[in-house]
């Protein structure tokens, strides 16, 4: 439950007792004040950051067991690891000319490529800049308690899947752990949140992770067509508020 000082506004020393960041999310998006706002914003990072450390040191504390039971037995799990590891912080090879991930021996142009390649220009619309300029500003919004995540654009800034699965969890945060994903591996985060978006808000997988990872940055045009889908679709399951 929100607890409030005398004058109205958010009390801090309660917020920090709060460990559900869905909550905290509600109690954000219900907040009118812009001062209760930024106390509750910062309440949100400080509870994730909280989680991520967490997180971090049961890591260390698993690692370290299994470091031992590797020295038990002749130093084979300990191997195992040190590899595993390396594995993780391996990037998707590159194509030394152009910057792009270099697919597969054998691989074809897939047809969301080619789709993806001619997606139709949004410029039609009369108020197509202040729509994409107010879409911009609630992604960035609704992500900025998120580590890792500086949308800027509708392009690069998406370009490691972290964005796109900071704006899911923010919606559904029961559905991932946040702070284990890997800005490494685009194409993991891609498939998280495009399968989470698909599931619990019904949004269609309109770009393919396997297409995405091959362009240097995505295009924009695509990236902002499925997030007004995104948008929609929260719009559709009373999610998101829209002023009427």
């Amino acid at each position: 439950m929100e607890s409030k000082t005398d004058d109205g506004s958010v009390a801090t020393g309660e917020l920090s007792a709060i460990e559900d960041e869905e909550v905290l999310n509600k109690m954000l998006d219900n907040a009118k004040d812009f001062e209760e706002r930024k106390i509750l914003r910062a309440a949100l990072r400080d509870l994730l950051k909280k989680k991520r450390d967490k997180r971090e040191q049961d890591r260390e504390s698993r690692q370290q067991d299994l470091r031992q039971q590797g020295l038990s037995k002749g130093g084979t799990t300990g191997g195992a690891v040190s590899i595993g590891r390396a594995s993780m912080n391996q990037q998707p090879p590159t194509n030394k000319t152009s910057g792009q991930a270099s697919p597969s021996a054998g691989s074809k142009t897939s047809p969301t490529l080619a789709s993806a390649q001619k997606c139709p220009s949004p410029a039609a619309a009369p108020n197509i800049k202040n729509v994409k300029q107010m879409l911009l500003d609630w992604c960035r919004a609704k992500t900025e308690p998120y580590e890792g995540v500086n949308i800027r654009n509708f392009s690069s800034s998406w370009k490691d899947g972290i964005a796109f699965c900071a704006l899911v969890h923010r919606f559904f945060p029961d559905a991932f752990e946040y702070y284990t994903l890997n800005p490494t591996k685009p194409k993991e985060n891609f498939e998280l949140a495009f399968s989470t978006a698909e599931r619990l808000a019904g949004c269609p997988p309109l770009l393919d992770p396997d297409d995405l990872i091959r362009m240097k940055e995505p295009d924009w045009k695509c990236v902002y067509t499925y997030i007004q889908e995104f948008y929609r679709c929260l719009v559709e399951k009373g999610l998101v508020k829209t002023k009427k």
